[in-house]
């Protein structure tokens, strides 16, 4: 009796629970008590206020439980680094190793192209006269089996006609057959266009005499000089120096150097936007066509992108063309994702279980080729040649595994198709810089200028050439401003914006507040009590 307030009897507690809580109307049901039809009314109206009281409740969890997020943007303006450039020449190397493979490839696709089209290509796929690539390295490595290694006649393109269109003419497809290991479950890797039928077979027979070679080939002695491709280099009106650039070799798009590559010198800072303060470069844009059929592009391929991040240069970029002067604008966007129950993000990739064969920071292109490459060498039993390998793994060869081919094509299907469970592996960076870019373009050198430039270029670079523009080519890479967009997720319904609108919902129903919920727990507990007294008073009693 200490602890309650004692009552007589349930009515009692209730008639001096509904007289001084701060509920509004349930004073009327004691007032209205001789009423009985007040009563039952105020009754009803106020079991109504509780169920749609509630049912707001229900809601505003269910919408909080789906953890919806808003975008909300933000503009920021200070000094910021420059981005990483890529660019590569578009002519990738021909080793000596595999030269007399790479022929015997060429010739296949003369013989091929004459055979669907009547047309003769041996003047401009010859390569007699070409110097190759040598690599010292590979002589100690033992027998490659360079002889052993032969070109498979079983992927022959053929032309298949399909079914007759409404013009009532029959255009024909171009392809090649695979199968599988016993033969069977072939299909044809067919295109409607023959240039892109003869581009995919030629690098489906490149990637199996490439794969003759050693993962890691040292051509640091043998890399041509970035004179050689870059006659002119400047950024913020500065020369640029050797430190600015690493150099790599692509199986199809060739020399690359990347600028800027670490992001952390002080001398790519950016401080002012506009073209003057910007990268300029002058490049090569010679098509020497060690391997024209990887490519059927002439100019130089360019990529920007985020530091310590690997260029894709098959997935983005952008060619520039031989003859033309390029200026590129760019704008920075970054994104800022919340993860966690608000959407699926990594900070660094750690908690991926994808593991990344990547030595740069990780993307979501960095993660998908990491995870198809691991399930390639799981189902084909070798790795495809244009991602690295993982730890004990080899590159596809048709002399090794028959059907690799018809396992990667299959398997490639269903990952574009999103069948593979690759792009539930590998969520989105929780923090990204984004680029876009706008672009103009003009002729360049002009006919009044073009002369003394080519002549200052040969005294400064070495440049010789009587082409008239159609082998080199100007592009210049600018922050068009220095402020850049932040776009940041945050949650739609937090758990104060939640309390602030469950007592919203209890002030319009009820016209209370917290301490009125109070009342109400104070009451549950007095109903306990009293509950268990009477109960102990009549077993006391008997």
């Amino acid at each position: 009796e200490g602890l309650i307030e004692f009552y007589d009897s349930f009515k009692d507690m209730f008639e001096f629970f509904c007289k001084n809580t701060t509920i509004h109307g349930t004073i009327r049901l004691v007032c209205s008590d001789s009423n009985r039809m007040k009563t039952a009314f105020w009754t009803l109206l106020l079991l109504a206020s509780f169920g749609m009281l509630y049912w707001q409740f229900a809601l505003m969890f269910s919408q909080y439980w789906a953890y919806p997020v808003v975008l909300t943007m933000s503009m920021h303006s200070e000094p910021k680094m420059f981005p990483a450039i890529t660019i590569c020449n578009l002519d990738p190397y021909r080793f000596e190793r595999v030269s007399g493979h790479l022929a015997q490839l060429d010739h296949m696709a003369e013989e091929s192209i004459a055979f669907l089209y009547g047309i003769n290509t041996s003047a401009s796929l010859s390569h007699t006269n070409e110097k190759n690539l040598h690599v010292k390295d590979l002589s100690s490595i033992g027998n490659l089996s360079r002889s052993s290694f032969k070109l498979s006649q079983n992927f022959s393109l053929l032309r298949m006609p399909d079914h007759t269109n409404m013009s009532g003419k029959k255009p024909s497809s171009v392809g090649f057959r695979l199968c599988n290991a016993t033969g069977g479950n072939c299909f044809y890797k067919t295109y409607s266009s023959g240039m892109g039928a003869i581009l995919e077979w030629y690098r489906f027979h490149y990637m199996n005499i490439m794969s003759q070679l050693p993962v890691i080939i040292n051509i640091s002695d043998h890399e041509e000089q970035i004179e050689d491709m870059v006659y002119s280099c400047q950024y913020d009106g500065e020369p640029c120096r050797p430190s600015d650039y690493v150099h790599f070799h692509h199986p199809v798009f060739g020399s690359c150097y990347t600028f800027n590559s670490k992001g952390t010198d002080p001398f790519w800072t950016a401080t002012k936007p506009g073209i003057p303060y910007g990268l300029s470069l002058i490049l090569r844009a010679e098509q020497k066509d060690h391997i024209p059929l990887l490519s059927t592009v002439a100019g130089v391929k360019v990529m920007i992108h985020n530091h310590n991040q690997t260029p894709f240069l098959e997935h983005e970029g952008f060619d520039i063309r031989p003859g033309i002067a390029t200026t590129i604008g760019i704008q920075q966007d970054e994104v800022n994702r919340l993860g966690g129950n608000y959407g699926k993000c990594t900070t660094n990739g750690d908690d991926v279980n994808v593991k990344l064969l990547y030595n740069n920071s990780y993307t979501l292109q960095a993660c998908l080729h990491s995870c198809f490459q691991h399930i390639m060498v799981r189902k084909c039993g070798c790795g495809y040649y244009y991602y690295p390998l993982p730890p004990g793994a080899e590159y596809c060869d048709y002399n090794k595994q028959p059907a690799w081919g018809h396992c990667f094509y299959q398997l490639y299907n269903r990952l574009r198709n999103h069948h593979l469970n690759c792009f539930d592996q590998c969520p989105k960076p929780c923090r990204e810089s984004l680029y876009k870019v706008s672009a103009g373009t003009a002729k360049w050198p002009s006919a009044k200028s073009q002369d003394w430039i080519r002549q200052a270029l040969r005294h400064q670079n070495g440049y010789n050439s009587t082409s008239h523009r159609k082998d080199i080519a100007k592009v210049t890479i600018f922050y068009q401003q220095l402020n850049y967009q932040a776009v940041n997720e945050s949650p739609l319904l937090s758990e104060n914006l939640l309390l602030s609108s469950m007592g919203s919902q209890w002030s319009l129903w009820f016209g209370s507040s917290v301490l009125s919920v109070v009342e109400m727990f104070e009451l549950l507990i007095d109903t306990l009590v009293l509950s268990l007294l009477f109960c102990y008073q009549r077993l006391r009693a008997k």
